[in-house]
């Protein structure tokens, strides 16, 4: 681990994690933004990725929804990474407090954290829009004998949606609550792998009043100059364990 945020973390007492996409690259999961990534969606699919995952799409045109859903956001195989296991280690040290994430693919809790809010919702979690019956994970989802054209449905009939949060939704209110008091509360932020410009999950930062503020990303952001401490590098290299 960075020498630097070593003993900024060693100093303090609340420490909790915001993290973002590139949280997430490090496991071979596409940051939404970078070239590599998810942009390629118009010219494969028709339409930006924002419409894609849109509500609106979703009611439209469910079968392309789901096509490009299990394409391009489903990694039944990703595994944690170095960050991901360094802020479980943390967890499990009782120097992080909460983890706030961006994020949808479940890597966190995968890797051992217990308090995780997930303000955009997970894959792993999928319920019936007729009865409410759940179905945790991934394989329901992708198994085709469950599906007509693609889209899921449960052994009433009813639609299978995934508890993911889509463009025209709202967040959920119990878990952006949680996500406010947790870094309202901290006495160190460290925000990681996100370049801080999606909203409503941006302006997190603002409920921010402790001592250190730590960013780490590959590139600039707009709130660098208010940072403590500012690195940019790989967070996976940055949070790893000897």
């Amino acid at each position: 681990m960075d020498e630097r945020l070593k003993k900024i973390i060693a100093e303090s007492e609340r420490v909790v994690f915001f993290g973002g996409a590139g949280v997430s690259t490090e496991s071979n999961i596409p940051d939404f933004r970078s070239e590599s990534g998810l942009y390629r969606a118009r010219q494969v699919y028709g339409y930006s990725p924002e419409t894609l995952l849109s509500i609106d799409f979703y009611e439209r045109q469910p079968a392309l929804f789901f096509r490009y859903y299990k394409e391009n956001l489903l990694y039944p195989d990703a595994q944690p990474n170095a960050a991901h296991k360094a802020l479980a280690r943390l967890e499990a040290e009782g120097k992080l407090q909460a983890v706030v994430t961006q994020n949808i693919d479940g890597l966190h809790q995968k890797a051992g954290s217990k308090r995780v809010y997930e303000l955009h919702g997970s894959v792993l979690r999928n319920r019936c829009e007729k009865c409410g019956k759940r179905y945790p994970g991934l394989d329901y989802i992708l198994d085709e004998a469950n599906c007509r054209d693609g889209v899921p449905y449960c052994s009433c009939g009813g639609r299978v949606k995934p508890e993911v949060v889509l463009y025209g939704e709202m967040l959920d209110e119990d878990v952006l609550e949680g996500a406010v008091n947790a870094i309202a509360t901290c006495d160190t932020l460290i925000v990681g792998g996100t370049s801080l410009v999606v909203y409503p999950a941006a302006g997190l930062i603002h409920y921010f009043r402790g001592k250190n503020l730590v960013l780490i990303n590959k590139s600039e952001t707009s709130y660098d100059h208010r940072a403590n401490l500012v690195i940019h590098d790989a967070i996976g290299k940055v949070l790893q364990y000897e």
